[in-house]
């Protein structure tokens, strides 16, 4: 496999990463028969590493074997398998700023926020430790004498995890942890564009497994392009397919998934909208926009990408925000003090020039920004617009720092702004007066998974249910009671008496 030369590439070797790769960890072992994709550092588009992707062949043998492994793994008990997810927490906890680094380098979001995933599936196997434990059904009164009425949870067998390039490890962590915990196998197709990650995270879970005398095959993993991701969705062996990714790719995966009456846990695009009212903190909402903006170089699902603004206060907010991107420091991200990295590909930068095109075509004034930075790596400028809530284009999701600027004069106008695109994932508004904030949070309010107050749109807590309505899906991830997607629910009725009464008081013979 030979030694990285670049210095900068040093640090891999410590997560058993080397130049050339095996994508595919089927049944217990790392193979990969299919084509060799290269993974390549955003900052300048140069190969950190190449990696043999999953053939057909590669993805029967790894479910075979993952089938064979879920009969096992669904009768450890719960606490059990919550105790093999604590492992798995220490085992990343111990590579943390490696694996962080390494997020940084080829996904090309800032350390601080590479570091920030990692830590976020350690805090999801936390969370699943303690609900390996709490996996609780109920028991219902019985309207029949000498019968017994409860709900048993069981796990579905296996769940296919299928990851977007923008958060490469934490949605698997929101996913897996979980799922493993409610006693089902995960095979995981990462996104094609970081495999590196794919396979050092693989690696940290597939050590577990071995030291506890476990199948491999719990937890199968898959570098490959579009044909492992239709696999996955149209394998009847597979109940729960998770998606993270664009809506229009999310259809196809619900559409062959519902064809062989499986479920699906969408994670879709965003489209969120801030509002600041005239009585806000203005401090605060400046700063709550220029992270919830120009973070992750505007490639999250919960970027904030639209700022409605009361007329009252718009030109002060305008004023400073302009003030503070002309202040962002962009650059590699791994180096300390960088606020805005590169876009992910080559490609997304070209979409950046061509979406500040239509803009322009649509009406939208430039106040800042609006032009990519030549370089070899695909850095683009920070950029606000000016322009009319009903332009096209604000409707639709330009995965980068793009933030579209519009004034409001009242609460209802600004409700129905907010409501007015087809995705619903999340948003916030900025005031201090709580009939604003209940009238926001209620039934007429934000149409949103998530309904913010006072703070971003994104930074979301993983005790929280994750996810969004409308075109951004339906799926739940993370906390609160999102475990039920990943097991059946059994309605048990038990008489333990000699009679048989009927259910609403019926008479057979």
């Amino acid at each position: 496999m030979g030694s990285f030369t670049r210095k900068e590439h040093h640090f891999l070797s410590e997560l058993g990463l080397a130049p050339r790769n095996l994508g595919c960890f089927v049944n217990g072992s790392w193979k990969g028969n299919g084509p060799v994709a290269s993974s390549r550092n955003p900052t300048n588009n140069q190969v950190i590493a190449e990696v043999n992707e999953a053939s057909i062949q590669d993805y029967d043998e790894g479910m075979n074997a993952c089938v064979d492994a879920a009969k096992i793994w669904m009768q450890v008990p719960a606490p059990k398998r919550g105790e093999i997810v604590r492992q798995i927490g220490d085992a990343l906890r111990a590579k943390l700023h490696h694996l962080g680094r390494l997020v940084s380098l080829e996904m090309g979001k800032i350390l601080p926020e590479g570091i920030g995933e990692v830590q976020e599936i350690i805090d999801m196997c936390d969370y699943a430790v303690g609900l390996s434990r709490q996996l609780n059904g109920s028991i219902i009164p019985s309207e029949r004498p000498n019968h017994m009425m409860m709900e048993v949870w069981n796990p579905l067998g296996i769940v296919g995890v299928i990851t977007a390039f923008n958060f490469p490890c934490a949605v698997l962590g929101w996913n897996a942890c979980i799922a493993l915990v409610c006693g089902n196998c995960v095979v995981w197709k990462g996104a094609p564009t970081t495999p590196l990650i794919t396979i050092a995270t693989t690696k940290i879970i597939a050590g577990v497994l071995e030291k506890n005398n476990l199948p491999g095959a719990i937890f199968t993993a898959f570098c490959g392009d579009a044909m492992v991701g239709k696999a996955i969705a149209c394998d009847a062996r597979i109940p729960l397919v998770s998606f993270t990714g664009s809506t229009k790719v999310g259809l196809t995966v619900q559409r062959n998934v519902n064809d062989r009456f499986g479920k699906c846990l969408l994670e879709l695009s965003g489209n969120n909208a801030i509002i600041v009212m005239d009585d806000a903190d203005i401090q605060l909402a400046v700063r709550s926009v220029l992270f919830a903006a120009v973070g992750t170089a505007g490639q999250r699902c919960t970027t904030c990408r639209r700022l409605l603004l009361h007329e009252s206060i718009y030109q002060t907010v305008v004023d400073q925000l302009v003030e503070v991107y002309k202040q962002v420091k962009i650059g590699d991200p791994l180096e300390k003090g960088t606020l805005l990295g590169p876009l992910h590909t080559p490609a997304a930068k070209e979409n950046f020039t061509r979406g500040i095109q239509v803009i322009k075509s649509q009406g939208g004034k430039i106040l800042v920004g609006g032009f990519h930075i030549e370089s070899e790596g695909n850095f683009v400028e920070p950029t606000i617009v000016e322009i009319s809530p009903s332009a096209p284009v604000v409707k639709e999701e330009l995965f980068g720092p793009v933030l579209y600027v519009m004034k409001f004069q009242t609460l209802k106008e600004a409700i129905e702004i907010n409501n007015s695109v087809p995705q619903g994932l999340s948003s916030s508004i900025f005031t201090r007066r709580p009939e604003i904030i209940f009238k926001w949070i209620g039934p007429l309010g934000s149409d949103c998974g998530i309904v913010n107050v006072n703070i971003p749109t994104n930074g979301a807590e993983i005790g929280g249910a994750f996810g969004g309505e409308k075109a951004t899906g339906g799926g739940r991830e993370a906390g609160s009671d999102s475990w039920k997607q990943y097991m059946r629910r059994a309605t048990c009725t038990i008489n333990y008496g000699s009679e048989l009464p009927l259910a609403q008081g019926i008479n057979f013979g």
